[in-house]
């Protein structure tokens, strides 16, 4: 068989990915007319049909499927290629991160110093989203590492890796004086925020809620522990917070604990893709061994008197 065009196939496996030739071509600041001609003549190098309409888009044929596998191993590996080559001809090493919006930044901050040494020049560029536009973007290679709360399956995510580096247990609070009733029936005496239902974190509170059998008036939901804290000072309402707070709460005379949840815990876990295994940046972060860090999360700290 004479050589494939792959151009030809950079637009067919466009075309499959986006569903439809209006959207490849949107994709490829091409017009429909050109990502058709390209397409057809594709076919008529492999001598078959590609692709069969459906609706408004169109879904590859048996062939197309066979095509599409190829081609998707081909140009991934192309951008691994890509990627690898660029982060380590740039005068800084360049990384990407993405960081669950639901998780302590404190905490996020000393998971990335592992990241940054001395004697190494790095560009570190962190950006903020919800885990599961962070993970579509990291399949995108617009990422190399997601920091979340959230693990995956890399049997069903192909290509991505998790590591777990710790977890730390949660605390409900609120502003003096505490609710007279014990923990959690206290829960029930004032109007609560939680962690977003979105977040890992806020879906476990919600399950522990429920599983008590407690009839609470939830004010709102935050992805912002810090946010939380703040407005749940000023409405007098019972908020959640990280133990990483634990120590910073504890030192205002105005806030008090009023239960802890050691059952019901936050947790940390790195997403990167199989093409940043050997980024440094990676490596040190997965490497790093952060069960001191987490370990203070869980230390009881004795209240001021």
């Amino acid at each position: 068989m004479p050589h494939i065009n792959y151009n030809h196939l950079y637009y067919f496996w466009h075309v499959c990915r986006e569903g439809s030739i209006v959207g490849a071509a949107e994709a490829l600041f091409l017009t429909p007319q050109t990502i058709t001609g390209q397409i057809k003549a594709l076919e008529e190098r492999l001598q078959g049909k590609l692709f069969q309409r459906r609706g408004r888009g169109v879904v590859p044929t048996e062939l197309g499927q066979l095509v599409f596998r190829y081609a998707d191993r081909m140009f991934m590996l192309s951008q691994e290629m890509l990627d690898i080559v660029n982060y380590r001809k740039e005068s800084h090493l360049l990384f990407d991160v993405g960081v669950a919006d639901a998780l302590s930044k404190q905490l996020v901050s000393k998971v990335l110093e592992a990241a940054v040494i001395s004697d190494e020049k790095i560009h570190l560029r962190c950006f903020e989203s919800t885990h599961e536009m962070l993970l579509e973007q990291l399949s995108q290679h617009k990422l190399d590492m997601i920091v979340s709360d959230c693990s995956i399956d890399s049997t069903q995510q192909e290509g991505l890796f998790s590591v777990k580096l710790g977890e730390c247990p949660v605390s409900f609070w609120c502003a003096q004086p505490p609710p007279e009733l014990p923990f959690p029936a206290s829960l029930e005496t004032r109007r609560l925020l939680i962690p977003g239902r979105r977040s890992m974190l806020g879906r476990k509170i919600l399950d522990w809620i429920n599983r008590q059998g407690l009839q609470v008036e939830i004010l709102g939901e935050f992805d912002d522990a810090a946010l939380m804290k703040a407005f749940g000072a000023q409405q007098k309402a019972i908020f959640v917070a990280p133990g990483l707070y634990r120590q910073d709460l504890y030192q205002s005379a105005e806030i008090c604990e009023i239960g802890r949840l050691d059952t019901v815990l936050e947790e940390y876990h790195v997403i990167f893709a199989e093409r940043m295994i050997q980024h440094p940046a990676v490596q040190r972060i997965c490497q790093r061994d952060f069960s001191e860090l987490f370990a203070s999360q869980t230390t009881d700290e004795k209240k001021p008197a």
